[in-house]
Formats: C-alpha cells, sequence, structure tokens
C-alpha cells in the first residue's frame, strides 16, 4: 500500500523518512525515527512494533540486519510486511516478504533505501532512489520530497493517492519536521505546501528549541522575532503570496 525512502545524512548524521500511499494517514504508521539512533519504515501488512521495538532495538546496539532477523523471526505475518532501516553509523537493511501485494520490492545504497508495495512497478522505487542520490548536496527534505516527486510521476501506488509524510530527526528525541497530508488528492503536493509553510517560521523556531548539548536553547525571542519579520517583509517586498492557510495575525 505504500512506497518510502529512508536516508540518513553522513555529514549531519540527521535521519529522514517520506512516505506516499492510497491509504489514509500514512504517517501515523510507517515511519519510526530517533536522534542518534536511527530511523525504520514499517509498511504493507504493517506491524507498528516493527518500528517501536526496531528503534529500541537500534538503541541496545543491534544491527539492521540482525533486527530484521528478530522482528521477522517472531512474526507469524512477517511474510505480509515489509521494512527497512538504518542505524547511526550508515548500516541500513530491507526486508520484503513473499506475500507482500505486486509490485512489492526494495533497493538498498549507501545510506539510503526505497521500499514499496501496492506499486505500479519496480520503476518507482528505482527513479526515487535515482533522484534522490542526483540530488547530493541539497538539504535532506528537499531530496527526500523530489525523490516522492518522481517516484509518483514513474507510477506510484497503483491504487492511487491519498496520504503522505515527511519526517526529519537531527540529534535530539523530537523531531525537527513532522508534516503530513492524511487525506488528500495530492498529498505529495501538500507536503510541498507545508514545507513551505514551515520555512516562514516554524523552523526558524526550531533552530532555537533546547537540546542535549543547550537544554536552555536560544532565550532571548527578540533575536528570531526579528529575523522573522525581516523574511516576511522581504517577502511582501517580492510580492510573493504566503503558501499559508493561516489567518492574518490578530493585535496582541
Amino acid at each position: 500500500m505504500t512506497w518510502s525512502i529512508v536516508a540518513r545524512d553522513p555529514d549531519t548524521g540527521h535521519f529522514g523518512i517520506a512516505v506516499a500511499s492510497r491509504f489514509f494517514a500514512v504517517g501515523a504508521a510507517v515511519p519510526h525515527m530517533r536522534g542518534r539512533i536511527g530511523a525504520i519504515a514499517t509498511q504493507a501488512f504493517v506491524s507498528p512494533l516493527y518500528g517501536t521495538d526496531g528503534i529500541a532495538l537500534l538503541s541496545e546496539g543491534h544491527s539492521p540486519d540482525d533486527i530484521i532477523a528478530i522482528l521477522t523471526g517472531r512474526d507469524d505475518g512477517a511474510q505480509q510486511r515489509q521494512m527497512h532501516l538504518i542505524d547511526a553509523e550508515g548500516r541500513n537493511a530491507a526486508f520484503t516478504g513473499a506475500k507482500c501485494i505486486d509490485w512489492a520490492g526494495h533497493l538498498v545504497d549507501d545510506n539510503v533505501s526505497v521500499a514499496g508495495n501496492m506499486l505500479t512497478g519496480p520503476e518507482v522505487i528505482a527513479e526515487s532512489l535515482r533522484v534522490y542520490k542526483e540530488t547530493s548536496g541539497a538539504p535532506l527534505a528537499e531530496r527526500l520530497l523530489a525523490a516522492m516527486d518522481t517516484g509518483e510521476a514513474a507510477g506510484g501506488d497503483k491504487r492511487g493517492r491519498q496520504s503522505a509524510a515527511l519526517k526529519i530527526y537531527r540529534d535530539q528525541d523530537y523531531a525537527w519536521l513532522d508534516i503530513r497530508a492524511d487525506d488528500h488528492t495530492d498529498p505529495l503536493g501538500e507536503l510541498r505546501r507545508l514545507y513551505a509553510v514551515a520555512q516562514e517560521r516554524f523552523l526558524h523556531v526550531a533552530e532555537t528549541m533546547p537540546t542535549r548539548d543547550n537544554p536552555h536553547g536560544l532565550t532571548d525571542r527578540r533575536l528570531i522575532d526579528e529575523k522573522i519579520t525581516a523574511l516576511e517583509a522581504a517577502r511582501i517586498a517580492e510580492g510573493r503570496p504566503s503558501p499559508s492557510f493561516a489567518t492574518p495575525l490578530k493585535p496582541t
């Protein structure tokens, strides 16, 4: 019901997952991550335990290959499931059960894997991987979105479109970016809009949040407020409309 890409930026250690499906709220079930630990996508006849227990096993130091063996070995339904994952060292692995609905399969490359089932054909994941690799040097979020857009153009989920999600973790236990289109005629297009909205204010605020290394975060709100105000003024001066659906700010 799904195809997804799981990636690690080797320069920063950040993790990202993008996923799309003709299924409601795919972002609620497929992506699982933890900063400095790893990222897992669990899909097909999805088992959330592959995500939750897989992250726990990664945190204990198990390799991706071992985790697949552990999780599928205890599961009578494993042949209907699919998963792929990567750890903090860049080791990755993937599994596609023999009973996943065609077309189903996966590709594993350096610091990235792509997997899907119920697809129009293998070109969906092949094209997604190609574009991800070709956009090296771009921000991780943009590489993941470009990969998914190309996979959709190659056929995507053979049943159609409904939901998509993009999640990125840096080095914390909370997401740096977590956006979802749960029920939409163009879910990947909606992710693009949400990512553009996030760049107006949210991602700048995210840079100020407390971290393990700096539990205080940025304590002077004026600095971030001034930056956001300047960006907003530049957008207006250039005549660019905001992609946000938010109501105008009310005076406080």
